[in-house]
């Protein structure tokens, strides 16, 4: 079992910049790939970037440049960072992370752009 808890939404003015985090306990070793979705309401759940154990990264168009993953294996945490969010941004963020074939969420944290 993994489990992973969020932090770091919020408010922000559009044209502004946020960092969320996301950090995992529990057999952590086993987990591989880790990233972010987001949901919008009336929206499907979007992939927003990952991060694969060695490093790779990988991002939805919509974010591409501005938005940056990275992943503290001593931590046990990825992070997110985003600027240059545009209202479009607001949504409700998650983390998750692969492990062996399993697939773990976090609970979401909301980040709201305002115009």
């Amino acid at each position: 079992q993994v489990q992973l808890v969020e932090s770091g939404g919020g408010l922000v003015q559009a044209g502004g910049s946020l960092r969320l985090s996301c950090a995992a306990s529990g057999n952590i070793f086993s987990i591989n790939a880790m990233g972010w979705y987001r949901q919008a309401p009336g929206k499907q759940r979007e992939l927003v970037a990952a991060i694969t154990s060695g490093g790779s990264t990988n991002y939805a168009d919509s974010v591409k440049g501005r938005a940056t993953i990275s992943r503290d294996n001593a931590k046990n945490t990825v992070y997110l960072h985003m600027n240059s969010l545009k209202p479009e941004d607001t949504a409700v963020y998650y983390c998750y992370a692969d492990a062996n074939i399993r697939r773990y969420w976090g609970q979401g944290t909301q980040v709201t752009v305002s115009s």
